[in-house]
């Protein structure tokens, strides 16, 4: 009597295997957007919502990301060196075009305001264009970048530096940037939404630069096309509030709708 041969066991994925696999696309898809609800990630990974808040507590609880009512945002404590670097490379073309516009968007010895992050370290490599400016940042990297030039004065608030981006903050950061008056004031952020939104993934960041945009007579937001229709965490400001948007490819419809209604200078470099 002849016997048919046993199926094969199909190979399952171990359980903790998966749930990994899953929390580190879960970091990644946050890393992209900055900010998502539970039901969003229930959805996009086809989990439940309770599947979905086990995930978010023990990420929390390892300082992966930040737990929210509701859902979830990146923790700066989980972007390493690595991936700062990264950044720093990604879109670095299209950073320089719109770096190079800024510099040409800010007279010889105008009072600065300048942000951190990685487009705003690459502003600092193009104001060297410029000569006599007095620039004031939370930014160290961008500090830096201009420190061998004698004719710039450049100012810094005291505090604890962040190790991953080389911002400074402290408890009086936001009384520092109230001392000055700006000429420009040069923003990144982390999101504009279609409806002018202007979000930033951490509350300390967007606390001073509201300050510093409270203080300047113009503002101009450097920004690429990877941060349109992306949603952070805290909100700044609206589009509508800006002098001059600087960017590298067409907005949305919605968008340059409320550029032409608003009278935000575009310039797409």
């Amino acid at each position: 009597m002849s016997m048919s041969p046993s199926p094969v066991p199909r190979h399952e994925e171990p359980p903790g295997d998966k749930k990994s696999r899953r929390q580190n696309e879960v970091m990644m898809l946050l890393e992209q957007v900055g900010y998502a609800s539970v039901e969003q990630l229930a959805e996009r990974f086809d989990i439940t919502t309770q599947t979905v808040r086990r995930d978010i507590a023990e990420l929390s609880a390892a300082g992966k990301l930040r737990r929210y009512h509701g859902g979830a945002a990146i923790s700066m404590a989980a972007i390493d060196a690595v991936t700062y670097r990264q950044r720093r490379v990604e879109r670095v073309e299209a950073k320089r075009r719109i770096a190079a516009r800024v510099a040409e968007l800010i007279p010889d010895g105008a009072s600065v305001f300048l942000d951190t992050g990685t487009t705003c370290e690459t502003v600092a490599e193009a104001l060297v264009a410029r000569s006599n400016l007095k620039i004031v940042t939370y930014g160290l990297r961008g500090a830096t970048l201009l420190a061998d030039r004698t004719d710039f004065t450049i100012a810094v608030p005291g505090g604890f530096v962040r190790n991953v981006d080389g911002s400074v903050f402290g408890e009086s950061s936001v009384d520092f940037i109230s001392r000055f008056r700006f000429d420009v004031a040069i923003i990144a952020v982390s999101g504009v939404e279609a409806d002018g939104r202007l979000s930033d993934d951490d509350h300390n960041e967007v606390a001073v630069v509201r300050r510093a945009m409270d203080r300047a007579r113009s503002i101009i937001l450097a920004a690429d096309s990877s941060k349109f229709d992306r949603a952070a965490l805290v909100e700044l400001g609206n589009l509508a509030d800006v002098s001059a948007f600087v960017t590298d490819a067409e907005p949305g419809a919605a968008l340059q709708a409320l550029i032409d209604r608003s009278g935000v200078q575009l310039h797409i470099s």
